[in-house]
């Protein structure tokens, strides 16, 4: 039920998208990415709009490693820091990072052909119901989504929510 993918861009990478809910220990998963012992972006679900935002976010945490020029610590956590709209990293880990009390998890893993965790070594560590990708949008809360990234309905008319969001994402750099 993992989705894979490799890069257009980075052909040496492949991405694999793994989506839970009813997921009981968000805690301890997060305590294990914090202390690297689960290799993954472990992301709030409920922010995620579609998978091609976690794609782009992505993108531009490799193309950044590659250059040297992270924000961030880790590939892992420059994928979240990529996501927000704004460049307060703290504030991006918060709304899209997981937490403590999330009951879905969308775990992001990187492969560059080196030794990487696979989706076989994360699904034991993940109290929960593995869901497919597909099922995104149930878990997705778009009033958040359409707030954070601060949304008009003038845009929505003109556009999807999706583009709104990777505009945000793409141009937060230059703004």
């Amino acid at each position: 039920m993992d989705t894979t993918y490799q890069l257009e861009l980075f052909p040496q990478f492949k991405v694999t998208i793994l989506l839970f809910n009813n997921v009981k220990n968000a805690s301890q998963l997060r305590k294990k990415a914090m202390d690297g012992s689960i290799e993954g972006a472990l992301l709030n679900p409920a922010m995620i709009a579609d998978p091609l935002q976690v794609l782009v976010a992505v993108n531009k945490a490799i193309h950044l490693q590659l250059l040297g020029k992270m924000k961030t610590r880790t590939l892992n956590s420059e994928i979240i820091f990529n996501l927000s709209p704004t460049n307060n990293i703290s504030e991006a880990f918060k709304r899209f990072g997981l937490s403590d009390s999330d009951s879905g998890v969308l775990v992001v893993l990187t492969d560059d052909g080196t030794r990487a965790m696979s989706s076989r070594e994360i699904i034991p560590h993940v109290e929960g119901q593995q869901v497919p990708l597909a099922d995104l949008s149930q878990l997705t809360d778009y009033a958040k989504v359409k707030k954070v990234y601060k949304i008009t309905t003038q845009e929505e008319k003109v556009g999807s929510i999706l583009d709104a969001v990777i505009c945000r994402m793409a141009v937060k750099d230059v703004l």
